[in-house]
């Protein structure tokens, strides 16, 4: 802020420039002033705004904005100016001066105190401006209400600058922040203190007075100065006032002491004295004062302490070494002050607590981040940071020299504890600790203790291991505090810890009680106690719950009274407990309860009272356990007992004699040795007396007798296993039944009784196993695999005879008899015993589950056919929801057919699968008699699902249509009113399209059409589907035609019921209202037929309507609507039929009311316009004829001769309309149809102002009689030549106008024949006027509106062919790709309509004609276009095109439609179809063939290996076949084709390639047939080789040839490209013609051995061959000739040949 010591102009230094951020409103008026010159001396103390230390950046007051520096010390220089005249001035101040009054303290008054408060009287403030300004000679200042309470928003303060007017314009305004204390110590320094020490303001004082006020401020303003240092935590040090420019001096200056008030010293003096003061007291604050003081202080609060210690310190030094402060250092020097040693020592004192500070901060500093990271994670987890703190505190005391001292470090380390307890009491969380959960409470105890532990075991190991942190050699300070001074409250935290433990343990002990629960006679009771005892356990700790004080809490007294309270009463439940315990226990009946009731006290007992209780038992539990070993030596004798008595012990059901007898003995020892186990674990029960000892040896003695037992049965058994084993190891597998062929497995009971022996007593422990018996558990495995499997395979072969039907059976027959020769061997002569006898039973048992499981399928395939067609069999039309009441709609109908047709189509391709995958299930011949039989049986499944589906859907209709049913209606139909017609949806009329009873007739059609959808299964029987059977039953014709019966009738019934109401309101719906309307209103009535002919050509003349009438035709149309309003809407006919009239009562009503509304509305209209027109007739007649008309005033006289002429017109009638208005309105009002106000208003006044317009008019008329005859005469002279003119033009028009269709700027010549046309019109118009106006008459000039007519109609021709000409003009530049054929086809016939309904006057013009030619055409074009569109035309299509047109261009991406239009289609209509229908042919042969190369370039052939050789062989593919077959027949037709002159090379070469393909692997099949049927008789039968050496010579050289054709066509897996290799064909007829001669050798061969063994008859050429070829191999001749019954006990050449042995020696 700007200062002014000296003279004038003189600035204030600019640091303080941006002071409070503010806002002024003009800041214009806020100038910056001067004060006058004046001496020093006349400034005693001072006057000065500024102190020393505040003009340091950043130590003086909070700033204060330009604005308001400039508003306060303008009026402060003011002031000072204003002081000459003997008065003074304080800010707000009026202009005039105010002479000073002393208060009675001897303060100036009001003045001073006003300057200190702002507008609202608040402290810190600017002074206010009274309301309306301060009245002359008076000071502008009020005091104001009690200042409000300190605000976070901005204040506003208005000022008035002196010599401004009374109005708000001259206000100053701006805002000031909330904060007092900066604005106030500115208003002090700023203010009160150039003010009051202006000596210009004491003139007239006392000199006491002034003196003491200068004191004062100064000391006011040292106080603000210091409390602004201490608000920011700072020590700020008041200059001595006078001191203000000192720095400015130079020490070294001769006249130093001159230029220096004297004063000055004894201020410095004074200043040292209060900064010693202010010094102390920083230097004497120690960190320890929050500890001492009680505040429990974190590290936190240390760290903070030094730091803001260092900063304050740094701040005091920096003031003392201050220029300034060095200046008046060196004035005490000058003067020879005593003060200046104490100075001097201050300084030193400041500088050594400083270097302390820093020192100290510096270390402290390592310590913030693990104190951030301790006071950051969860306490659970702070123990791993708590030795590396302690470490850094332990480097803080070795490193730091001024720290190194016992006292602060204990202050720091009770910090640390005050942190960790902190941080505690926040993990346990006081006010929930005693009311949540225990355990988890408990858990956090816990936790807390560990921690807390580990912190003070850690300490003491620093403590003890300090002299790591020195340097070897260097002295070792060790902490020779005591630790109490550190863990004092610690430790009282812990013990208030274990205090809150105890209470934890002991709830959640006690807290068992609840779950405790008594049996016996007393248990109820006892349980009664217990709960008891809870409900007070609970009472009590519920204390704690209530309580809202901190448990954790030191210094909280109350918690401790409570738990000590808690604790009395839970030693009484432990008491009452034990005694509860005892009489428990006293009750218990036996021993196990006794076991149990101590589980439940398992907790409880360790209790000091529980533990007493349980001890006493001791004895009791001795004896009660020698009584059970008494019991379990009787059950033990009558257990032996009665097994010698019975031949076997009693045992559990299902288990073995012996391992069930060895598990008894197990039972009774575990019945023994479970409670020795839990006597040993009770507290306090010892068995080392001599009552225990005695219990102890009674238990041994009956554990060495059950050992004897159990001994003895297994030796016994062990004796006698193997014989039983061995004899029922040699029967066969299976047994037959003789009469139900049905077969059982042969293992014997014996043998599974061992294995279940063996079993179980494997892990008992009982003893070895006996070899016999171990070996056939050893077999155990195999032996249930094979028992399992043989169960299988029977269970299956039996299964398969039980419910084979009888239409199935002759489908398997065959396969049965297979398998019962396969399993003869097991029924005979396969034993348990016998080696690889898996091996001979596999494979029937997989013949006999493959037949039971695809005879399952199978059977499972038809009862989900059955389960198929039984989903059918509910109703296909039901009413929605199964709602009783509910109709039937169309679409519900048809979308409910649509599902059921989507489901039987689905599940008739699911039948007709299933059927197919039973064929291939049961291997049934297609064409076979037992599979057509099969096919019935399963068609008969399907037609009666069929038949049950639409039986239930008609019995459905036919119940819901019964008129006596009483039922809701099924149908529904709706009456509605479409004028001038009744009509009913649907409709009802017979012969009508979509009709009801033809929805009806739909819908039974649509229920029949079901069975169309599924083909019929059994397809031999000459239907494709199951319609015309069921069409034809019988059982479901009737129920057909009577519900189309009922139909028929019901629609009757409701067409009846329409004629009725037609007959009611046909009048309402056939006659037009407007029409109606105009003939009440010319004629009164409706004319009748017989009027209008009476009439003739004249026509009926005209009556109007009068009121009576429109009331009646307004009455009866109120009456009808009553009358229709009350009509019921909803009918029902035949009892289920209902016709919903709901429309139709609607629109009848709406047309009533319109009918009613065209009346009100003319007779409302009516009134309305009449009035209105008169009321704008009456003011226009009037003004009109109020003008004066002079001679040659032509237009004057037109206009009085108008209004003349117009009130002649109107006299008639408006005399005589007034009346009838009246009751108009009446009437209107009776209907309740009210009119404006205005209206009656005009009624009333109209009547009488027509009367004076009347008069008017007769006046007038008389004064122009005279000029009205001159003007007459001139009027026909104009009119005879207007009728020349108009001549003339009707010839121009006819030869100039547009009416040729090749006419260029139509538009132009029309404009051109409008313009003049119009002129002639207006011309006319002036003539017509005229003529009326002065009663002449004029022709009708019909030459002129010819002209006009046929103008407006050549306007519409030529927008028309403007339209159409920029249509085809816009499609022509149409890509072709691009053109959309349908819309612009749609666009021209629009076109053509609109053409063909405009004027027939047109039609002989030119301009027609050439227009509809155009469109024509363009149509014809188009129908070509869209046939060329077809994606079939290829490019050689477009170029017969071009040659039958003769137009060439080329066909591409940018051709246009005017391209194609070039063309002339419509001259080429029929040669355009020609070529599009040859090019869709030939698309379609073209898909033909791509779908063939597709087809046979991906098929390639499939091998199979020779089991011998491994020779390539082609794999039978059926599909290839097929598709072979299908696609030589395409071909064929190809070839039939008349278009296939294009591709006829093409498909001729695919035809060469495909025959050759068919003949080459149909020859390929036959060749690998033969080959693989001979070569293991040529090449691997050696018998065969020497028998027929010459063509097994030959074979070879066929087989070398084989195989390699083999190799080399599977080097080529494409079927076409492998079959037309050059010359393969040959090569297979060559292999195939040596291949029948070596067969031929071969038949010759076998009939010569059948010859020398006639029984080889009997058998087939392959299996005899078989034989041959192994004649050196018995075995194999063997399994040929199991199934052979003529071999047995037969000798073929010294050979026998039986089942059992085979042997045969060529």
């Amino acid at each position: 802020m700007r200062e002014q010591h000296r003279g004038e102009g003189q600035q204030l230094p600019e640091p303080h420039a941006e002071k409070f951020p503010s806002r002024v409103g003009k800041p214009g008026s806020a100038q910056r002033c001067r004060h006058e010159q004046h001496d020093p001396g006349q400034r005693e103390g001072g006057g000065s705004a500024g102190t020393a230390l505040a003009s340091r950046p950043g130590w003086g007051a909070a700033p204060a904005s330009p604005g308001q520096r400039r508003l306060l010390l303008a009026n402060t220089r003011r002031s000072g100016e204003d002081g000459g005249r003997g008065g003074w001035r304080g800010c707000g101040a009026g202009s005039e001066g105010l002479s000073p009054r002393v208060s009675p303290r001897g303060s100036p008054g009001g003045a001073v105190r006003g300057a200190g408060r702002g507008a609202g009287g608040a402290p810190g403030g600017f002074p206010g401006v009274s309301p309306g300004g301060a009245p002359a000679g008076e000071l502008g200042l009020r005091a104001g209400p009690p200042p409000p309470p300190p605000s976070a928003s901005k204040a506003l303060f208005f000022l008035r600058p002196p010599g401004a007017g009374p109005g708000a314009a001259e206000l100053l305004c701006g805002d000031l922040p909330a904060e007092p204390l900066p604005h106030f110590a500115a208003l002090v320094e700023e203010v009160i203190v150039p003010i009051l020490t202006n000596r210009r303001n004491h003139q007239g004082w006392p000199r006491v007075v002034s003196q003491d006020i200068i004191h004062h401020v100064h000391s006011l303003k040292n106080t603000v100065f210091k409390v602004l240092g201490q608000v920011k935590g700072k020590t700020l040090l008041p200059l001595p006032a006078g001191s203000e420019g000192i720095e400015n001096i130079d020490p070294k200056n001769e006249k130093f002491l001159e230029l220096i008030n004297k004063s000055l010293v004894h201020a410095t003096e004074s200043a040292i004295i209060e900064w010693s003061q202010q010094i102390h007291r920083v230097l004497k604050k120690e960190s320890s004062e929050p500890l001492l003081q009680g505040t429990n202080p974190t590290p936190k609060v240390e760290l903070e302490f030094w730091r803001s210690r260092c900063a304050d310190l740094e701040g005091i030094h920096s003031q003392l070494t201050s220029r300034r402060v060095s200046n008046l250092l060196e004035l005490l020097e000058r003067v020879q002050s005593i003060y200046v040693p104490a100075f001097q020592s201050m300084l030193a004192d400041v500088e050594a607590a400083l270097r302390e500070a820093q020192d100290i901060d510096l270390h402290l500093a390592a310590l913030q981040q693990p104190l951030e990271h301790l006071e950051a994670v969860e306490f659970s987890r702070v123990k791993p940071l708590l030795v590396p703190l302690l470490h850094m505190v332990c480097w803080v005391w070795v490193s730091c020299e001024h720290y190194g001292v016992p006292l602060r470090l204990v202050v720091l380390l009770q910090e640390i504890c005050n942190l960790l307890i902190q941080q505690a009491v926040v993990y346990l969380s006081p006010e929930d600790l005693l009311k949540g959960e225990v355990e988890e409470s408990l858990g956090k105890v816990q936790t807390v203790f560990d921690i807390l532990n580990a912190f003070k075991e850690a300490l003491e190991e620093r403590r003890t291991n300090l002299q790591v942190y020195y340097e070897p050699g260097q002295q070792v300070r060790s902490w020779n505090f005591h630790s109490r001074l550190v863990f004092a409250r610690l430790d009282s935290f812990l013990q208030r810890l274990q205090m809150v433990k105890g209470l934890l343990s002991t709830a959640l002990d006690l807290a068992q009680l609840e779950k405790i629960e008594f049996g016996g006679m007393k248990g109820k009771a006892l349980g009664q106690q217990v709960l008891g005892m809870h409900e007070e356990f609970q009472e009590g700790y519920q204390v704690f719950s209530e309580r809202a004080y901190d448990c954790l809490d030191l210094a909280n007294r109350e918690f401790e009274q409570d738990a000590l309270d808690f604790q009395q009463k839970v030693e009484d439940i432990d008491r009452r407990l034990g005694t509860v315990f005892s009489q428990a226990f006293n009750d218990a009946p036996g021993l196990e309860h006794i076991f149990k009731l101590l589980a439940m006290f398992q907790n409880l007992l360790q209790r000091p009272v529980m533990a007493a209780a349980a001890a006493d038992k001791a004895p009791v539990l001795l004896s009660m356990f020698s009584t059970v070993l008494d019991q379990a030596r009787l059950t033990y004798t009558r257990h032996t007992q009665a097994g010698l008595q019975l031949g076997f012990p009693p045992l559990h059901k299902n288990v073995p004699p012996v391992a069930g007898a060895l598990g008894w003995a197990r039972e009774l020892r575990a019945r023994i040795q479970g409670p020795l186990e839990h006597l040993r674990h009770i507290p306090g029960l010892s068995l080392d007396s001599a009552r225990g000892r005695r219990v102890v040896q009674k238990y041994e003695e009956m554990i060495q007798l059950l050992d004897r037992y159990q001994e003895k049965l297994y030796l016994d058994w062990s004796q006698t296993v193997s014989e039983k084993s061995q004899y029922n190891l040699t029967q066969p597998l299976i047994r037959r039944d003789p009469q139900t062929k049905l077969i059982t497995v042969n293992f014997d009971p014996q043998l599974v009784s061992v294995l279940r022996e063996v079993s179980y007593l494997r892990g008992s422990g009982a003893g070895a196993i006996p070899p016999a018996a171990a070996e056939l558990y050893s077999c155990k495995e195999s032996f249930w695999q094979l028992v399992a499997s043989l169960e299988l395979m029977g269970n299956s072969y039996n299964k398969v005879l039980r419910t084979v039907l009888e239409v199935e059976h002759p489908l398997v027959q065959g396969q049965l008899q297979d398998i019962d020769l396969k399993l003869r061997e097991a029924e005979e002569t396969l034993t348990w015993k016998t080696e690889g006898v898996w091996d001979h039973i596999s494979g029937v048992m997989g013949d006999v589950c493959d037949l039971e499981q695809r005879v399952q399928k199978a059977k499972g395939n038809v009862e989900e056919i059955q389960s198929i067609v039984h989903s059918w069999g509910s109703p296909i039309l039901e009413r929605r929801d199964s709602k009783k009441e509910a109709v039937l709609s169309l679409e519900e109908c048809q979308e409910r057919l649509e599902r059921r047709y989507s489901l039987v189509r689905d599940c008739g391709q699911r039948i007709h699968s299933l059927v197919q995958e039973n064929q291939s299930l049961l291997r049934a011949d297609p064409a076979s008699d037992a599979w057509k039989v099969y096919l019935d049986y399963v068609d008969e499944i399907v037609l009666d699902g069929f038949f049950t589906a639409i039986e239930c859907s008609l019995k459905y209709l036919l119940e819901n249509t019964d008129p006596k049913a009483g039922l809701a209606p099924l149908f529904e139909v709706q009456l509605d009113l479409v004028i001038p017609d009744l009509v009913f949806r649907p409709p009802l009329d017979p012969g009508t399209n979509d009709g009801f009873c033809d929805m009806v007739e739909s819908l039974l059609q649509g229920i029949y059409h079901i069975s169309s959808l599924v083909p019929r299964v059994a397809a031999h029987s000459g239907f494709c589907h199951y319609q015309a059977a069921l069409e034809a039953m019988p059982s479901l014709c009737p129920w057909r035609q009577e519900l189309l019966a009922r139909a028929q009738a019901a629609a009757a019934a409701c067409r009846e019921h329409r004629a009725g109401l037609e007959r009611r309101f046909s009048h309402l719906c056939g006659e037009d209202r407007r029409e109606l309307c105009r003939h009440l209103l010319l004629h009164g009535r409706v004319p009748t037929p017989a009027d209008i002919e009476a009439h003739g050509e004249e026509g009926v003349p005209e009556a109007p309507a009068t009121l009576q009438q429109f009331r009646e035709q307004m009455g009866s149309y109120e009456q009808l609507y009553e009358e229709v309003a009350g009509m019921q809407p909803l009918c029902t006919f035949q009892g289920w039929l209902r016709l919903d009239a709901r429309p139709f009562k609607a629109a009848l009503l709406n047309e009533i009311k319109r009918w009613s509304l065209v009346f009100k509305q003319h007779l409302l209209d009516h009134v309305t316009h009449s009035l209105a027109d008169l009321d704008e007739f009456i003011q226009t007649a009037e003004k009109g004829l109020s003008r004066k008309v002079e001679r040659g005033d032509y237009s004057g006289l037109v206009e009085v001769m108008g209004h003349l002429l117009a009130v002649k017109e109107r006299h008639s009638a408006t005399d005589a309309m007034f009346e009838p208005l009246k009751e108009t309105i009446e009437l209107l009002r009776a209907y309740e149809q009210q009119l404006p106000e205005e209206v009656h208003q005009q009624l009333e006044e109209l009547p009488e102002k027509w009367s004076q317009v009347k008069k008017l008019a007769q006046a007038v008329k008389q004064q122009v009689a005279p000029l009205q005859a001159g003007e007459v005469t001139a009027l026909r002279q104009s009119c005879a030549a207007f009728d020349a003119q108009q001549l003339r033009l009707r010839e121009r028009f006819c030869r100039e106008a547009p009416f040729r269709f090749d006419t260029e700027k139509p538009y132009q010549l029309l404009d051109a024949k409008h313009m003049e046309i119009k002129q002639m019109e207006s011309a006319m118009t002036s003539i017509y006027e005229s003529a009326g106006l002065f009663e002449v008459m004029v022709p009708e000039y019909k030459q002129l509106k010819q002209c006009r007519k046929e103008l407006c109609l050549l306007k519409e021709l030529w927008d028309m062919i403007s339209l159409v000409n920029t249509s085809l003009d816009d499609w022509q530049t149409t890509r072709w790709v691009d053109i959309n054929v349908e819309n612009m086809d749609l666009e021209c016939k629009k076109f053509a309509r609109e053409i063909r309904n405009l004027d027939k006057e047109m039609r002989p013009w030119d301009a027609f004609s050439g227009l509809d030619s155009k469109v024509k055409n363009m149509l014809t074009a188009l129908k070509a276009v869209a046939e060329l569109q077809n994606p079939a035309i290829r490019e050689r299509h477009w170029n017969q095109l071009m040659q039958v047109t003769g137009v060439r261009f080329v066909m591409d991406s940018d051709t246009t439609l005017a391209d194609l239009l070039k063309l002339n289609l419509h001259e080429f209509e029929g040669e355009v179809h020609g070529i599009v229908d040859k090019a869709v042919r030939e698309m379609s042969m073209e898909k033909v063939l791509k779908e063939l190369r597709m087809t046979w370039s991906s098929r390639e052939f499939q091998y199979e290996p020779h089991p011998r050789t491994h020779t390539p062989l082609l794999k039978s593919d059926e599909e290839l076949i097929e598709t072979l077959e299908d696609n030589q027949v395409q071909l064929q037709n190809l070839m039939s084709s008349k278009y296939i002159a294009f591709f006829l090379e093409e498909v001729s070469a695919w035809q060469r390639k495909l025959s050759t393909a068919d003949s080459v692997i149909s020859l390929w099949f036959e060749v690998q047939r033969t080959w693989s049927h001979l070569e293991g008789i040529f090449i691997g039968s050696e018998d065969i080789r020497a028998q027929l050496p010459q063509d097994s010579k030959r074979f070879e050289g066929i087989d070398v040839d084989f195989k390699e054709l083999a190799y080399e066509v599977q080097k080529t897996p494409n079927v076409v490209e492998a079959t037309n290799k050059a010359g393969l064909s040959q090569q297979l007829e060559d292999i195939q013609s040596r291949l029948c001669l070596c067969e031929k050798a071969l038949a010759e061969y076998l009939d010569m051995k059948r010859l020398a063994f006639p029984r080889f008859y009997f058998i087939s050429s392959a299996d005899l061959l078989d034989i041959l070829s192994n004649g050196t191999n018995p075995h194999l001749v063997r399994l040929v000739l199991q199934h052979l019954c003529i071999f047995r006990s037969v000798t073929v050449e010294g050979v026998v040949l039986g089942l059992s042995s085979v042997s045969f020696l060529e």
